[in-house]
């Protein structure tokens, strides 16, 4: 079997994904770290049609706080695990306000110091909106390269993250995260992965088991 390299798998993402594009909906950075922190554990299409409503109401961190928690909550109940997520936006509203001018903070270091942004959020929003480069791992960027060998089933999202920030150059970065999630979530599915149309099925180590897992199901 041909050993896949990381150079023909960002050709053919490229080939195969040319506008991949996040696909969460917002008009700015504080649409964006809202949306990014109730995708977590529910689809990116369910968040939208939540805030659709939400980003109606809400335009200011301001906003968010002049509302009782159950109110909010309310207003995100679709999500899963809305409570928490519901007590986070108001917690990091909060802290706008008094920290950062109501205002997200561009740099890396301080968005994860906002209450339930994490390192994965963080990325996104660098990225996504400030236009620095970052690799966010989600379960789509996670599955895909330990499917097809770039890194260690047993590897932690940080080490997953660190290990394509070494394979891939740093001003793709930010392209080719939304092209692996369009990889995973369009095509390489975690149920019923298309092997058959697959253009990288020849030097694919998992595809002996895919291809058992998808005739058994």
């Amino acid at each position: 079997m041909a050993k896949l390299t990381m150079k023909r798998f960002l050709q053919t993402l490229a080939d195969m994904f040319p506008d991949a594009h996040c696909e969460l909906n917002h008009t700015n950075a504080l649409e964006l770290t809202i949306a990014v922190l109730l995708s977590a554990q529910c689809t990116d299409k369910k968040v939208n049609q939540v805030t659709e409503r939400l980003f109606q109401k809400y335009k200011t961190p301001t906003d968010y706080l002049m509302v009782p928690l159950e109110e909010l909550q309310e207003d995100i109940r679709q999500i899963g695990l809305y409570k928490n997520k519901a007590k986070h936006i108001q917690e990091l509203c909060r802290m706008l306000i008094d920290h950062y001018d109501g205002e997200i903070p561009e740099k890396h270091e301080e968005l994860v110091k906002l209450p339930g942004v994490g390192r994965k959020t963080a990325n996104v929003v660098v990225s996504t909106w400030f236009g620095v480069p970052a690799l966010a791992v989600d379960t789509h960027v996670e599955r895909v390269s330990k499917r097809l060998g770039f890194c260690e089933e047993e590897d932690t999202p940080l080490q997953v993250e660190k290990t394509l920030m070494r394979k891939i150059p740093k001003k793709e970065w930010t392209v080719n995260h939304h092209r692996l999630i369009f990889f995973g979530r369009y095509h390489c599915k975690a149920q019923n992965p298309q092997c058959a149309t697959c253009p990288l099925f020849d030097a694919c180590p998992s595809r002996r088991n895919l291809s058992k897992s998808k005739a058994s199901s």
